[in-house]
């Protein structure tokens, strides 16, 4: 990649990875394109719950299609998944980690045919994947398409993707299609026609909900739209606008875009200098109560994000050694906190109202004795009446029903102490599991 400032001169000039992307008060990222709100958000999550919603993904995904000779050998040699139970039709989430073993972001991996793969997602998995094709040597090719918001020159996307989420799913899907789809396994893609028009279905869902993602070429786009629309007013489809669109991972589990782990590794110098500054690497904001000097108190490990089952060490790949010594490491635990209501309402909100939606701030999770952990991703999820926060926390103070507390507040970065008390308002929560959802806790994948 040619393009400067490089990511290492970002770096560089602020004089940290931590000074270059603490940004106190920074706006949670939304999707491009898509309205704000469509009915409201309450609605909106509340469809998800009760009925069936319609999500827009087409324009904030980055897509990086893979295709050669060696397209499935790059992709194992930087990945920790297990390729040997990979079929066509199916997809995962692609796990690449550093050698030090932690996470370079996921990306949602499918596979077209035998030499051929589409990651899509956040870029940063797509860069570490192509930097290491091209100073590797493997015999494959890749074709990007940049999400909306970074195509060159505006336009279009190459495709479109329509998620069909919620209880009545299935009967707004089998209204469209004249009846069921045929039974397809968790994360497995079905060729569906409508109207002479072909695309597929990923059988896919949100918080545990029933759903499929439909994708396809997007000369269809507006079509396939319009049908889904049509057939979805009498049983009450509600669209999804992008403030309530990046809810829904606070209950299943998921937490979106943890700090890569690249930014202080000597050898990985050349790769930042690869890097553009002005990408997800260089411009995803860091910032709430938690605040360290050093990088690399963000890293996180797979394990920490659930992914352990991913893992697959029946081959070689970049991070092995590092993962099989973690894996019998004490890590921290990926859990729930929901948070008292009223602390909420007196902290950041009034009357009813939370007071926002959705913040990806890290803030630190205290006991009495002092840091615990750090929340990744804290959200307002109306139709279970509470506030989620996704968390990494330490082993003891994981087991559901225990009581912490959340400092809320932003710091203000470099100067001021780390563990300063700067006054910040805390809020009380109690630990329960992730994903918070049961379905999606004990079911969602049973048939992957």
């Amino acid at each position: 990649m040619t393009t400067t400032p490089t990511l290492q001169d970002g770096i560089d000039r602020a004089g940290s990875p931590v000074d270059l992307l603490w940004k106190p008060g920074a706006e949670p990222w939304t999707p491009e394109v898509v309205e704000r709100e469509y009915a409201g958000w309450r609605q909106e999550q509340a469809a998800w719950h009760d009925g069936v919603a319609l999500l827009n993904l087409s324009h904030h995904m980055y897509d990086m299609w893979i295709e050669g000779p060696d397209a499935t050998r790059v992709l194992a040699d930087h990945g920790a998944n297990n390729f040997e139970k990979f079929a066509v039709g199916q997809a995962k989430q692609y796990v690449p980690v550093t050698r030090d073993g932690k996470i370079v972001t996921d990306g949602i991996l499918a596979r077209r045919a035998e030499n051929a793969y589409l990651l899509s997602g956040v870029p940063a998995a797509q860069h570490w994947v192509r930097f290491h094709a091209e100073r590797g040597g493997y015999d494959v090719a890749f074709e990007t398409d940049p999400s909306s918001a970074f195509r060159p020159g505006g336009g279009d996307p190459r495709l479109f993707r329509y998620q069909i989420q919620g209880p009545r799913a299935l009967d707004l899907i089998a209204e469209v299609f004249g009846g069921p789809l045929p039974p397809t396994k968790f994360f497995h893609a079905t060729p569906v026609t409508l109207d002479g028009r072909s695309f597929e279905a990923l059988r896919h869902g949100m918080a545990g909900q029933a759903g499929y993602e439909f994708i396809g070429p997007w000369e269809h786009a507006a079509h396939v739209h319009e049908a889904f629309l049509r057939a979805g007013e009498p049983l009450g489809l509600v669209q999804v606008g992008a403030l309530a669109y990046t809810t829904p991972s606070v209950e299943s589990g998921w937490i979106p875009s943890p700090v890569p782990g690249i930014y202080t590794d000597p050898a990985l110098e050349e790769y930042r200098r690869w890097l553009p500054l002005f990408g997800i690497e260089g411009q995803r904001p860091l910032n709430g109560s938690h605040f360290s000097e050093d990088i690399e108190d963000y890293y996180v490990s797979p394990y920490e994000l659930g992914y352990g089952k991913l893992i697959h060490f029946g081959h070689d790949f970049h991070g092995r050694d590092a993962l099989l010594k973690a894996r019998d490491e004490p890590q921290r635990v990926k859990v729930t906190l929901v948070l008292d209501p009223d602390d909420v309402r007196r902290v950041v909100g009034g009357g009813a109202d939370p007071g926002f939606v959705l913040t990806y701030a890290r803030h630190r999770v205290e006991t009495s004795a002092g840091l615990a952990g750090m929340t990744m991703q804290t959200a307002s999820i109306d139709p279970v009446g509470a506030v989620l926060a996704q968390t990494l926390i330490d082993p003891a103070h994981a087991t559901p029903g225990t009581e912490v507390t959340v400092v809320w507040g932003e710091h203000p970065g470099r100067g001021t102490d780390p563990e300063a008390d700067l006054g910040f308002p805390r809020i009380r929560a109690t630990v329960q599991p992730s994903p918070y959802d049961r379905h999606a806790r004990t079911e969602y994948r049973r048939d992957a």
